[in-house]
């Protein structure tokens, strides 16, 4: 996927992913900060990934959970998804897993009453292959791509998945 074409708030979470994961110090670059990207924390969740194949939320900034409009913790993500969407994007997670690499989802949310919301969901490891934890987790961002007041504060029930870009 082009750099251009996603979210900004994406841009910074893979650019300081790579940055965490580089095998050289970048001393010249200037490390973020959270004061320039407004609701960046709010939308950031971790998943784990459990035996039996579920994928659980372990964290999720309160942005997403009013977004969503219930609580996420301990909630498979995987059931946010249905039909097709949900094999797809269970071998995506695991791609994610195995690559070692993070992927970017585009897609779109909707409400009960059929208001729609284009989306962009990022995920990456939090540890290195080398490391390979036995409770397996990845970091996500959930960020909506404009048209957030059309859901007029209605929850995101249904996802669907667009695009996916694998590791």
């Amino acid at each position: 996927m082009n750099d251009r074409s996603i979210h900004p708030n994406t841009r910074i979470l893979l650019d300081a992913w790579r940055r965490m994961n580089a095998k050289a110090s970048w001393p010249d670059q200037e490390a973020p900060r959270v004061n320039d990207h407004p609701g960046l924390i709010e939308r950031l969740f971790v998943l784990e990934h459990m035996r039996d194949g579920a994928w659980l939320f372990r964290t999720a900034g309160g942005n997403l959970t009013g977004l969503l409009g219930r609580p996420l913790i301990d909630h498979d993500f995987l059931n946010l998804w249905t039909g097709p969407d949900r094999p797809m994007m269970s071998a995506f997670l695991e791609a994610i897993r195995l690559d070692g690499a993070p992927g970017v989802v585009r897609g779109r949310g909707e409400t009960l009453t059929g208001q729609r919301v284009e989306l962009e969901l990022t995920l990456m490891p939090l540890a290195t292959q080398s490391e390979r934890p036995q409770n397996y987790r990845l970091l996500g961002l959930y960020q909506t791509l404009g048209g957030e007041p059309l859901l007029k504060g209605r929850p995101v029930w249904r996802h669907r998945i667009a695009m996916l870009v694998p590791p």
